[in-house]
Protein backbone atom coordinates (compact mmCIF):
# COMPACT_ATOMS: atom_id res chain seq x y z
CA UNK A 1 0.00 0.00 0.00
CA UNK A 2 2.79 2.42 1.21
CA UNK A 3 4.61 1.76 -2.82
CA UNK A 4 1.56 1.93 -4.31
CA UNK A 5 0.90 5.54 -2.28
CA UNK A 6 4.47 7.22 -3.59
CA UNK A 7 4.08 5.90 -7.23
CA UNK A 8 0.50 8.37 -7.02
CA UNK A 9 2.46 10.82 -5.33
CA UNK A 10 5.07 11.01 -8.14
CA UNK A 11 2.85 10.55 -10.96
CA UNK A 12 0.96 13.52 -9.27
CA UNK A 13 4.05 15.76 -8.56
CA UNK A 14 5.61 15.61 -12.17
CA UNK A 15 1.81 16.26 -13.82
CA UNK A 16 2.02 19.04 -11.23
CA UNK A 17 5.01 20.18 -13.02
CA UNK A 18 3.82 19.89 -16.47
CA UNK A 19 0.69 22.19 -15.61
CA UNK A 20 2.27 24.58 -13.89
CA UNK A 21 5.08 24.56 -17.15
CA UNK A 22 2.60 24.85 -19.90
CA UNK A 23 0.78 27.97 -17.67
CA UNK A 24 1.70 31.67 -18.34
CA UNK A 25 2.19 34.06 -15.74
CA UNK A 26 0.18 36.63 -18.18
CA UNK A 27 -2.83 34.64 -18.19
CA UNK A 28 -2.32 33.28 -21.73
CA UNK A 29 -1.07 29.59 -21.20
CA UNK A 30 -1.77 26.90 -23.44
CA UNK A 31 -4.63 28.73 -25.41
CA UNK A 32 -1.93 31.25 -26.61
CA UNK A 33 0.16 28.80 -28.61
CA UNK A 34 -2.82 26.85 -30.48
CA UNK A 35 -4.69 29.23 -31.93
CA UNK A 36 -7.81 26.29 -33.26
CA UNK A 37 -8.09 25.54 -29.37
CA UNK A 38 -10.15 29.03 -28.94
CA UNK A 39 -12.92 27.63 -31.07
CA UNK A 40 -13.38 24.69 -28.84
CA UNK A 41 -12.65 25.79 -24.74
CA UNK A 42 -12.09 29.71 -25.35
CA UNK A 43 -8.50 31.44 -23.21
CA UNK A 44 -10.61 31.54 -20.40
CA UNK A 45 -11.69 28.15 -19.94
CA UNK A 46 -8.42 26.89 -20.58
CA UNK A 47 -6.62 28.81 -18.30
CA UNK A 48 -9.35 27.96 -15.93
CA UNK A 49 -8.99 24.62 -16.19
CA UNK A 50 -5.18 24.55 -15.83
CA UNK A 51 -5.61 26.34 -12.64
CA UNK A 52 -8.01 23.78 -11.31
CA UNK A 53 -5.90 20.79 -12.17
CA UNK A 54 -3.06 22.79 -10.13
CA UNK A 55 -5.32 22.99 -7.36
CA UNK A 56 -6.81 19.47 -7.87
CA UNK A 57 -3.15 18.48 -8.10
CA UNK A 58 -1.75 19.68 -4.85
CA UNK A 59 -4.70 18.40 -2.91
CA UNK A 60 -4.38 14.93 -4.49
CA UNK A 61 -0.12 15.31 -3.38
CA UNK A 62 -1.46 16.44 0.19
CA UNK A 63 -3.97 13.45 0.82
CA UNK A 64 -1.24 10.79 -0.46
CA UNK A 65 1.67 12.32 1.72
CA UNK A 66 -0.72 11.95 4.82
CA UNK A 67 -2.16 8.43 3.39
CA UNK A 68 1.42 7.33 2.99
CA UNK A 69 2.47 8.14 6.83
CA UNK A 70 -0.23 5.77 7.83
CA UNK A 71 1.30 3.62 5.71
CA UNK A 72 5.07 3.27 6.36
CA UNK A 73 6.34 0.07 6.69
CA UNK A 74 7.07 -0.57 10.48
CA UNK A 75 10.79 -1.38 10.12
CA UNK A 76 12.19 1.50 8.72
CA UNK A 77 9.93 3.42 11.52
CA UNK A 78 12.20 1.48 14.16
CA UNK A 79 15.42 2.37 12.73
CA UNK A 80 15.82 5.63 13.02
CA UNK A 81 15.68 6.18 16.80
CA UNK A 82 19.18 7.00 17.61
CA UNK A 83 18.68 8.55 20.93
CA UNK A 84 16.61 6.06 22.53
CA UNK A 85 19.96 4.03 21.30
CA UNK A 86 22.57 5.80 22.86
CA UNK A 87 20.56 5.72 26.39
CA UNK A 88 20.58 2.30 26.46
CA UNK A 89 23.95 2.01 25.58
CA UNK A 90 24.78 4.35 28.06
CA UNK A 91 22.72 2.55 30.78
CA UNK A 92 24.70 -1.03 29.77
CA UNK A 93 27.92 1.00 30.90
CA UNK A 94 26.89 3.31 34.01
CA UNK A 95 29.03 2.53 36.84
CA UNK A 96 26.34 4.06 39.15
CA UNK A 97 23.84 1.20 37.75
CA UNK A 98 23.44 -1.26 41.14
CA UNK A 99 21.68 -4.38 41.04
CA UNK A 100 17.87 -4.50 42.29
CA UNK A 101 18.75 -5.30 46.27
CA UNK A 102 21.96 -3.44 46.61
CA UNK A 103 22.35 -0.80 48.84
CA UNK A 104 23.68 2.61 47.23
CA UNK A 105 27.23 3.88 48.02
CA UNK A 106 27.10 6.57 51.01
CA UNK A 107 28.44 10.25 50.59
CA UNK A 108 31.43 10.80 52.12
CA UNK A 109 31.33 13.41 54.92
CA UNK A 110 33.87 15.32 56.73
CA UNK A 111 35.09 14.26 60.32
CA UNK A 112 33.67 17.65 62.16
CA UNK A 113 30.63 16.91 60.97
CA UNK A 114 29.89 13.77 62.55
CA UNK A 115 29.19 13.22 65.87
CA UNK A 116 30.00 10.14 67.68
CA UNK A 117 27.52 7.31 67.96
CA UNK A 118 25.56 6.71 71.05
CA UNK A 119 26.73 4.15 72.90
CA UNK A 120 24.15 1.24 72.68
CA UNK A 121 22.07 0.15 75.77
CA UNK A 122 22.98 -2.85 77.91
CA UNK A 123 19.73 -4.47 79.51
CA UNK A 124 19.82 -3.94 83.59
CA UNK A 125 19.90 -7.67 84.62
CA UNK A 126 23.36 -7.55 83.67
Amino acid sequence: MYLLLVILMVIASVLMCFIVLIQNSKGGGLASGFSSSNQIMGVRKTTDFLEKATWTLAAVMVVFSIASAYTVPASSSKGGDVILEQAQQEEKTNPYNMPVGTAAPQAETPAAETAPAAPAEQPAGE
